[in-house]
């Protein structure tokens, strides 16, 4: 590319050879990094690290915001009983205030999945509370899945639990949510589990409930999608609308290799302790910016710059100024 040509895009066909080895050639985007810093189902009893408080949250991000992350996507916990989500709106804006205050630039990303045996209105109740990025799930969420015992001196200790559910996300309670988010100008992440998610999507931009550039991030070994292989993310990203940024997130042991894939092939990418508590094979990640850290290290080995919050906003047609609370 000529000094003197407009600058590419940061959207591309990821599937095309064509346009691959072109970016190869002329320069990959830079890689936005978003740290799911907490998730809503496990705690400190899985990993001492995993931030439960508003303050914990706050200081926790903090530090990854420091290593490189342009986004965090974040699960606000009950202060009432920690182990379970927050269901109102005032819960939810005083963790993202404090995120704001330590992190004045970050790209706030709030869940719309939250945690089990929550209503659809407990799960929508983060929008009301201001985040510029939100979740959208695109299927129904089917898991079984054992929680370990949670022990005092924890706060709100409780025996091992088995979790043995589906939330039902259907057209209607979707077509609702990308509505909200629409008319309070939140951008939603499109969470795609599978390829019939791409079913969802199009009706999305049917009704014109979505903008481009669409945020699409393919979730890679949550029970019930994908298996979390190479084949399967090339045969998501096929399905993908023109225009779309890929976001791409693993869980487990998977986390590693497909965010390399990701970096690899001009993707985005999101790690933290919602998706995986270990750092390595038997030893756990001792903080989120440990596994930002990472992210980053093997951005720069591929050649690719990593996203500032400026950048990545700029390349999701976010509003240049950080919400304020």
């Amino acid at each position: 590319m000529s000094s003197g040509s407009a600058p590419q895009p940061a959207w591309f066909n990821y599937t095309s050879s064509a346009e691959f080895m072109e970016r190869v050639r002329s320069g990959m985007p830079p890689v936005i990094i978003c740290v799911a810093c907490n998730g809503g189902i496990q705690g400190k009893e899985a990993n001492e690290f995993i931030p439960e408080t508003g303050e914990e949250i706050a200081e926790s991000v903090y530090a990854a915001y420091e290593a490189g992350a342009a986004m965090v996507h974040i699960h606000a916990r009950n202060p009432k009983q920690l182990t379970d989500g927050a269901r109102d709106s005032e819960t939810w804006r005083d963790v993202l205030r404090k995120v704001r205050q330590a992190c004045p630039e970050i790209i706030l990303n709030a869940t719309t999945g939250a945690g089990p045996g929550m209503t659809m209105a407990e799960r929508s109740s983060s929008l009301a509370a201001g985040p510029e990025v939100a979740s959208l799930n695109l299927a129904p969420d089917m898991s079984r899945f054992k929680l370990k015992e949670r022990r005092a001196p924890l706060p709100f200790p409780r025996p091992a639990l088995e979790i043995d559910e589906c939330i039902p996300f259907t057209y209607g309670q979707i077509h609702e949510f990308a509505a909200e988010m629409k008319q309070r100008g939140i951008k939603p992440e499109l969470e795609l589990y599978h390829p019939g998610c791409a079913w969802v999507v199009n009706y999305l931009i049917e009704h014109n409930l979505i903008e481009k550039p669409y945020w699409m991030q393919t979730v890679m070994g949550y029970q019930t999608g994908s298996f979390p292989t190479v084949e399967n993310i090339i045969q998501l990203l096929k399905e993908f609308p023109e225009q779309s940024l890929w976001l791409c997130s693993a869980i487990g042991p998977f986390q590693l290799p497909l965010t390399t894939l990701a970096t690899l092939m001009g993707g985005h990418v999101r790690v933290g302790l919602e998706d995986n508590v270990y750092y390595a094979r038997g030893k756990k990640a001792k903080s989120n910016a440990e596994l930002v850290q990472r992210a980053v290290r093997i951005a720069h080995e591929l050649n690719r710059p990593v996203a500032t919050p400026a950048q990545a906003r700029s390349m999701l047609g976010l509003r240049r100024q950080p919400s304020q609370y």
